[in-house]
């Protein structure tokens, strides 16, 4: 809310406007934390998705050889 009283200026900062640095501080964090952690856990899925597939229906490649 605005208050007349303080020459306009905001009271709660809930409704701050963020800041570039705020911003490069954000992208450094999801650059350098969050992506290499979701792309670790995604090609360790694929890995393990495989690992049971071959468990359960065997070795690719011809059968009997």
């Amino acid at each position: 809310m605005i208050d007349s009283s303080n020459n306009g200026t905001r009271q709660d900062s809930s409704n701050a406007v963020p800041t570039r640095r705020d911003e490069l501080i954000v992208f450094a964090i999801i650059a350098a934390l969050i992506w290499p952690v979701v792309a670790v856990g995604v090609v360790g899925g694929f890995g393990f998705c495989i690992w049971m597939s071959q468990l359960i229906l065997g070795p690719p490649g011809p059968p009997g050889t």
